[in-house]
């Protein structure tokens, strides 16, 4: 074990941590938004009631959120400075815009979201919340734009002095082909964790208080989810087929890392399940669709596939000697624990939108602890779809341009990176404590009580009233 190890798990870490926060953020700052324009719309409680109950999650969420993130701003600086210098002049420019624009736009509206609750009118308070959505948004975006430039390099020149690489055009890379499909992956996949997450807690107060006065509001909250949920995945489906066409373009030994597929076929089939060795370079049982590979990576049942060892041998002449295929196990399995989770997660929805067929109000437990799992489920296929990202681009940093063991911060030690490592880890588990525990007290609560209290004297005038917390 060398510091490049450790550096590398320190990132991967710290960056699959933060990424449990960021697709909730995103697709339920949408949902929360929609509800409250439902309220606004049409003045019925329930609306009111979900929108800052589901708010109150989200709020949370946002906030771990930011504090995982900052980190990893500073990851770059620390271990991969080496990186950092090679390609900072491109992958600065869209982070840069992404904390001054779209970060900026949404913790700013957040605020006025929070403290505009009877201050602000009602249609000025609704924008403000379709705002930091768009903000959350935007933010996805230029990160991915960033990220993506190191899956397939654009809008670029290396300088034959300096030997950096210098933006050329920005344009072509915000336009990146593998970003403008990421993006829609990647949104559908937020959404599919938020609809979930509405499922869930629903489910959870439906079937625990069948006779409470707020069971419309669960009920619909349920619906809305699963509907939700539904059409995400449904989404996930179309823009990953999309994307992979793209990776097969851009990165073919991803693709066939994906499958484990070492000789090159036309047609070539795609295992459901695979038992190999150890290293995966030898099968011993494989369940086979035929031609879906072929589909998959070239939009033709017949289309070839280029296996691992033919990439490996082109690779070798073109960039020199070395291995270029990434561990397959992982990748393999990481391709279809991504696809296995989110199919899970809608399966479930569908059977909540069974349960509350005719007006019915769903008692099974069964059902409910299946309810229960939904959040988990496509959160962890968003981890597996990055984990799947990252680790089959190996082992490029920036592909086809710098080898990740080029980007190490060459005067940081194994005992630095273990010290930060360590740290970092017992935070983020401490930090891990805190949000389930948060998310769980007030999601366990239920919606609010918009009865007014007669205790508070409203005669005062609102700018000596003290500034609070909606909630």
């Amino acid at each position: 074990m060398d510091a490049l190890d450790v550096a590398r798990w320190q990132f991967g870490v710290t960056t699959v941590y933060h990424f449990l926060f960021v697709p909730l953020t995103i697709g339920l700052s949408v949902l929360v938004a929609i509800l409250q324009t439902m309220w606004h719309r049409t003045g019925d409680e329930k609306y009111l009631k979900l929108t800052k109950f589901y708010g109150k999650l989200f709020l949370i969420n946002f906030a771990m959120g930011v504090v995982t993130g900052i980190v990893q701003e500073f990851q770059f600086g620390m271990n991969w400075s080496d990186y950092s210098r090679f390609v900072g002049d491109i992958f600065g420019a869209p982070l840069a815009i992404e904390a001054l624009v779209a970060f900026f736009l949404e913790s700013t509206f957040i605020g006025l979201w929070i403290f505009g609750w009877d201050r602000l009118p009602k249609r000025l308070h609704l924008a403000s919340i379709w705002a930091a959505a768009i903000g959350s948004n935007l933010s996805a975006y230029f990160i991915l734009a960033a990220n993506s430039f190191m899956q397939n390099p654009v809008g670029y020149r290396i300088n034959p002095d300096t030997g950096r690489a210098e933006l050329t055009d920005f344009v072509a890379v915000l336009t990146n082909k593998v970003a403008m499909i990421t993006f829609p992956h990647t949104i559908a996949g937020a959404f599919l964790v938020a609809g979930s997450l509405l499922v869930a807690v629903a489910m959870w107060h439906l079937v625990r208080n069948r006779d409470s006065a707020d069971t419309p509001a669960y009920r619909f909250a349920a619906k809305f989810g699963s509907w939700v949920t539904l059409v995400s995945a449904a989404a996930v489906a179309i823009t990953g087929d999309i994307q992979g066409k793209i990776m097969t373009q851009v990165q073919p030994m991803k693709m066939a890392a994906a499958e484990g597929l070492y000789t090159t076929e036309s047609p070539a089939s795609f295992s459901v399940l695979t038992v190999g060795s150890l290293d995966g370079s030898r099968e011993l049982f494989a369940l086979k669709i035929p031609h879906l590979l072929s589909w998959l990576g070239t939009g033709d049942p017949n289309g070839t596939v280029h296996g691992i060892n033919d990439l490996q041998a082109q690779y070798a002449a073109q960039y020199g000697a070395g291995s270029y295929t990434p561990i397959i196990p992982v990748t393999y399995w990481s391709f279809r624990f991504m696809i296995g989770f989110g199919m899970a997660a809608a399966a479930i929805a569908l059977l909540v939108l069974w349960s509350q067929r005719k007006g019915r109000t769903p008692t099974s437990k069964w059902l409910l602890r299946a309810g229960l799992l939904m959040p988990l489920l496509p959160l962890a296929a968003n981890s597996f779809g990055w984990i799947f990202t990252e680790m089959g681009r190996q082992p490029w940093i920036v592909f086809g341009e710098m080898l990740t063991r080029d980007g190490v911060s060459r005067s940081v030690s194994l005992t630095e990176v273990l010290t930060s490592f360590t740290a970092f880890t017992l935070i983020y588990a401490a930090l891990a404590v805190v949000e389930v525990k948060l998310l769980l007290r007030y999601a366990k609560a239920g919606v609010p009580d918009l009865t007014p209290n007669p205790d508070i004297d409203d005669t005062h005038d609102d700018a000596e009233r003290p500034l609070a917390f909606a909630y």
